[in-house]
């Protein structure tokens, strides 16, 4: 165990908490406009991740996977969790299930367009300063090291960001995706997916189990490796 590996696990943890609290709040903002004041009432529109944190999904699970990390180390710190899901209330929609499908696709949506943006930031400041990738690279005294701690955590953010997008457009329920994939149902099909409710987490978890999450990451590894570009990775993930 090194000290560059502890940091590295504290700050994907910094990583992943923002964009978990981006994705809630992305739902909880889309559901406020159209007309649910529930997520603005109990103080759920918050940037604040302590408004956010679910003991099992924000504490547990990632701290978990952080000890296990640091015990048995892999190549990158990488990490999944999951922040209070923000109420909604569907019955003060115009449209119920067009309401949700909109609610549904704000998180993912929201993932997406920050991870866009971190990274366009990121890109131009590595194209318009001279030498930052070897800076960066090297940890050249207490400015490189410093600049390689944002870069690393605004580029784990990219990172994070695409991986919540893509899982949470899975069609298992409670993931957005099984709103999106209702709306386009027949009513049938829609009683069916909500029954599925009660069991959407075991599945989830047996999903997990059998590895899915490593096949999201390397099945979406070309994306957000594109986004950050060779300059970046190298620079911090080499």
């Amino acid at each position: 165990m090194t000290i560059n590996l502890i940091l590295e696990v504290i700050l994907s943890l910094i990583a992943i908490f923002m964009a978990i609290v981006f994705h809630e709040v992305a739902h909880g903002f889309i559901a406020s406009r159209l007309g649910d004041p529930t997520a603005k009432s109990g103080g759920r529109l918050s940037l604040n991740p302590l408004v956010h944190v679910d003991p099992i999904g924000t504490i547990l699970v990632p701290l978990t996977m952080a000890v296990v990390q640091l015990i048995a180390p892999a190549a990158r710190p990488v990490f999944f969790g999951w922040a209070k899901p923000v109420p909604v209330n569907p019955n003060y929609f115009k449209n119920p299930f067009r309401g949700m499908l909109i609610v549904a696709l704000a998180g993912p949506g929201a993932n997406l367009i920050l991870a866009a943006i971190a990274a366009l930031v990121g890109r131009v400041v590595f194209a318009v300063v001279p030498h930052l990738g070897v800076t960066i690279a090297l940890r050249q005294g207490l400015g490189g090291n410093a600049l390689h701690a944002v870069f690393y955590v605004l580029g784990m953010f990219v990172i994070y960001c695409v991986i919540l997008a893509i899982f949470n457009l899975i069609p298992i329920p409670p993931l957005d995706g099984s709103r999106v994939l209702t709306y386009f149902l027949p009513p049938e099909g829609r009683r069916i997916m909500l029954s599925l409710e009660r069991y959407g987490f075991i599945i989830l978890i047996f999903i997990l189990f059998l590895g899915g999450l490593d096949f999201i990451f390397n099945g979406i590894s070309p994306l957000w490796g594109w986004l950050l570009g060779p300059q970046w990775l190298y620079a911090v993930f080499a």
